[in-house]
């Protein structure tokens, strides 16, 4: 990680724990917002105008929280207003590095405006004394030579909602009408689901481990409940809920239920999962935001988790 401006601290996946030795994952360092008229949003400070053309987006498509900006961008027909670059999948010492290696997987690609090799340059650019993860999706405003947000829930309803006729489908996935109950599932699933999977992988006592289990299989058991009779997580629409819990259901099988422990059942034993997921990723465009071969290199080349840098070979699941 970085601190003040210096690379201190090779990359470590834990980035700290609580009394009970659980993983406790960094709040994200930039939270500035892309507005219609450029004034400042929610939290950080205003002059992030929705110009096409302005922004790009640097994912990484192993990582569920730069996937679902993708997922968004694709949903919202926002390509050619919101350009992207995909990192290497492969985590580093100096955790993600531009695809610009010979050995670099393919779709990943190399840094289209500065050539930096790692990501933490970008974060330099923008703050010079920077402290702290380096982490994805992160938003570039290529105007203004820095970082809008690294925080993928905010980057998702900025895309969502910001670019008005820049976006090719008028899709609202936060609708007025049903943000109270989005509210409230994305409250329920994020610490025990989306981030349970890391609370589990990276659990550093039995303790810690054993909730984060209970944790996760308790909301798969909801979440195959809660779909029983509808297509979709709330209101009987796509809505953002859903782009949330896709992106960790579908790295489930690949990477979670074995490379974190969480091998109590698989998403493909949950019927009305199976069929939600399948129905989700065959939505156009979001097919191409998921890359089975980049899940599973980027989460077995962590070396704390996988000292022999093997990614187990097997059949996937064909959505």
């Amino acid at each position: 990680m970085l601190i003040n401006g210096q690379w201190e601290e090779e990359f470590q996946p834990v980035h700290g724990t609580d009394e009970e030795g659980g993983f406790v994952r960094e709040d994200a360092g930039f939270r500035n917002w892309i507005t219609v008229d450029g004034g400042p949003g929610p939290s950080g400070e205003g002059g992030f105008a929705a110009e096409p053309g302005r922004y790009h987006l640097y994912v990484a498509l192993i990582c569920p929280w730069a996937s679902r900006t993708l997922m968004v961008r694709e949903l919202k027909g926002l390509q050619d207003a919101v350009s992207v670059t995909v990192l290497d999948p492969r985590l580093t010492n100096k955790v993600w590095r531009f695809g610009d290696s010979a050995d670099a997987p393919p779709g990943s690609q190399p840094d289209p405006h500065y050539g930096a090799g790692y990501l933490y340059e970008l974060y330099l650019r923008a703050r010079p004394d920077y402290t702290g993860q380096i982490t994805v999706p992160v938003l570039w405003d290529k105007q203004r030579e820095t970082i809008v947000s690294n925080e993928s829930s905010e980057i998702i309803r900025m895309l969502n909602s910001a670019f008005g006729t820049a976006a090719r489908n008028d899709l609202d996935l936060y609708p007025h009408a049903f943000r109270a109950e989005i509210d409230a599932l994305n409250e329920r699933l994020y610490h025990r689901f989306n981030n349970g999977v890391y609370r589990a992988g990276f659990a550093t006592t039995q303790i810690a481990y054993d909730k984060a289990v209970s944790d996760v299989f308790d909301s798969l058991d909801f979440i195959e409940a809660r779909l029983d009779g509808q297509r979709f997580l709330v209101g009987n629409r796509l809505t953002e809920a859903d782009v949330r819990a896709f992106v960790t259901l579908i790295r489930f099988d690949l990477a979670y239920h074995g490379l974190f422990k969480l091998n109590l059942r698989r998403v493909c034993d949950y019927p009305n999962i199976s069929r939600y997921v399948g129905h989700i990723h065959n939505l156009p465009g979001v097919a191409g935001t998921v890359n089975p071969d980049h899940i599973k290199l980027g989460y077995y080349s962590i070396r704390s988790l996988n000292p022999s840098g093997i990614v187990p070979a097997g059949p996937l699941v064909e959505w």
